[in-house]
């Protein structure tokens, strides 16, 4: 038998391995997705063969999972529960896929992940799995073998000379890629406990921010960033650098307790500063690209996207109808917009060059305009029509 896992080099992952091995006597592929993680690769490689894996698979996936993941969460500014920006969630589909392409070429039997089974990311690999390749069989062992929790699996990594980086005093299980970087586990299961300092691995307190801001001007083509201060980039290159400005200034910091799909409350700590930025600065090109019905309708897609992400339903015909509906509506979001860092905030305070404005200054003015103030009183009498006739039927009603 042949198994392909979704290898992250993390406590999971590398106690599945052997665990694998011992109890299917399988050749096991890890597949390791560089999404934009901070890993030693040549490391990751060494300690997954360590583990006892036959082969490993590391494709790199940086400028497809921006440009094809995250972007369009940018462009619909999709928050989970008003808030996460989905940066696990928007990497599972993609990794889902490389692990289906990993198992064809290792001619695989099965695949195999280390998604809890309390979590969400469980079902976002299976039924990405189930729509990519249903023929596959999928090996969760979480759900099947007897390690109780992360001290058990701790402990049977080093009865196996597995090496792991997760300690009893720091026990936080951490997903991390070009977009952010989330912490769970340990303290932060107490909804009562403050956030230990500790956690944070990209981002700044905000009270040791810098004393001056910092502003950086995001220019957009159809809702999508292409230059950072003028000078254009690519997709992770630009991430990259507004994740670097964003954490000396703090940004993008958020602790939530959200609903897992499961219908457990969970409680997690996010780093998202590149995104926070991006979000922001998309946000104020469209106040004045988009009217009032499309902003409230894209406002609805965002938060069915945000959820379809969330629930693991990327392959499925509403996603690509919404992400398809999403392009289209940001067709004229193009321009540049500047941002100011400051002790935790990204706030977009101008936006330029942008070439399919609605926002007329003369028609906005208080000073003399074109506009005919003669024409609202018409307008507010016919608006008002209806409000009108209700209120005189109410009033006949009450003195009949």
């Amino acid at each position: 038998m042949r198994i392909a896992l979704a290898y992250s080099g993390g406590l999971d992952t590398s106690v599945i391995i052997p665990w694998l091995k011992e109890h299917y006597q399988a050749q096991v592929l890890a597949v390791a997705v560089d999404v934009g993680q901070a890993e030693d690769f040549p490391r990751l490689r060494a300690k997954a063969l360590a583990s006892g894996a036959d082969d490993v698979w590391i494709p790199d996936c940086r400028q497809e999972f921006i440009e094809d993941y995250a972007f369009p969460m940018v462009q619909a500014e999709a928050r989970y529960e008003g808030a996460y920006l989905l940066g696990t969630a928007i990497a599972r589909p993609l990794i889902a896929a490389k692990l289906v392409e990993g198992a064809a070429r290792y001619q695989a039997d099965a695949v195999a992940h280390g998604a809890t089974g309390k979590g969400n990311d469980q079902v976002r690999f299976e039924v990405a799995v189930m729509a990519l390749n249903p023929s596959l069989a999928i090996i969760a062992p979480w759900r099947l073998w007897d390690l109780k929790g992360r001290s058990d699996e701790m402990q049977y990594a080093a009865q196996q000379g597995v090496p792991v980086d997760s300690t009893p005093a720091a026990p936080y299980s951490r997903d991390e890629n070009l977009w952010h970087v989330s912490h769970e586990g340990g303290v932060l299961e107490d909804p009562s406990a403050p956030v230990p300092d500790d956690v944070y691995t990209w981002t700044v307190s905000p009270d040791k921010a810098p004393d001056n801001p910092e502003q950086v001007d995001i220019t957009f083509h159809k809702g999508r960033p292409t230059a950072l201060n003028g000078r254009a980039m690519d997709a992770p290159q630009l991430v990259a650098a507004l994740n670097q400005a964003g954490a000396r200034h703090g940004v993008g910091r958020l602790t939530l307790v959200e609903n897992r799909l499961v219908g457990i409350k969970s409680r997690g700590v996010y780093e998202t500063p590149g995104g926070t930025i991006l979000y922001a600065a998309h946000h104020a090109l469209t106040t004045v690209t988009w009217d009032r019905d499309l902003a409230a309708f894209m406002q609805d897609a965002g938060n069915r996207l945000a959820r379809l992400v969330y629930d693991g339903l990327w392959f499925s015909p509403l996603r690509t109808t919404l992400t398809t509906a999403v392009a289209a509506a940001n067709g004229p979001v193009s321009g540049t917009v500047t941002v100011k860092l400051y002790k935790g905030q990204a706030l977009a305070v101008a936006v330029h060059d942008v070439p399919h404005s609605l926002y007329s200054p003369d028609l906005a003015t208080f000073e003399a305009s074109q506009f005919d103030h003669r024409d609202a009183g018409g307008f507010i009498r016919l608006w008002g029509l209806s409000s009108q006739i209700h209120g005189q039927v109410s009033r006949q009603t009450v003195t009949s």
